[in-house]
């Protein structure tokens, strides 16, 4: 009777060890998912989540095409880029946006710029969009655009760069229109 209560009690040691190993591979397991997990909401050294790092995938393709016209526009003195590090550490970065300025050899941050340069800075950043839809649509096509207000605050020379690059659009098949109160666009 003893020899079959021994042989039970080392059947159920068995079993309570292949689930103790069986546990410890899930936790194994567990542990690098929850590890996965944290990174993926922002437990990071960058503190950006998943949907600001593929957020900001997209907008690093938007900013490229947008520097392309604000360098025409701003006869090669700008470039948009996107910040690299948080400027305020409280909160999350990853999508801040800088602007390098070709005269001084520097970043600095947009709300820095002019109100005309801003103009060219948010009418870039609007056509830089707009291509990266029409890329990423599968044959959706953005053929209509207005743009409202801000050539008021243009110089003679920027507002000609920027009608130029508004009527290189026209020549691909897009319909542009204009609101504003500056006579020369009449």
């Amino acid at each position: 009777q003893l020899q079959s209560e021994l042989t039970r009690i080392r059947n159920q040691i068995e079993q309570y060890d292949g689930e103790a190993a069986a546990y410890q591979r899930e936790e194994a397991q567990f542990r690098i998912v929850g590890r996965i997990a944290k990174v993926a909401n922002g437990d990071n050294y960058q503190r950006v989540n998943l949907q600001r790092f593929v957020l900001a995938s997209l907008l690093e393709q938007v900013l490229q095409a947008a520097s392309t016209r604000l360098r025409a526009m701003s006869r090669g003195r700008f470039d948009l880029q996107r910040a690299r590090d948080a400027h305020n550490r409280r909160k999350a970065g990853g999508l801040d946006l800088m602007v390098y300025d070709a005269h001084t050899g520097s970043m600095r941050q947009v709300n820095t710029l002019s109100g005309g340069e801003s103009f060219l800075a948010s009418l870039s950043l609007a056509l830089g969009l707009s291509d990266v839809v029409k890329a990423h649509a599968g044959g959706l096509k953005l053929e209509t655009i207005f743009v409202d207000e801000g050539f008021g605050s243009l110089d003679s020379e920027s507002l000609d760069l920027a009608l130029a690059t508004l009527f290189n659009l026209k020549q691909s098949n897009r319909q542009i229109g204009i609101i504003s109160h500056v006579h020369e666009l009449k």
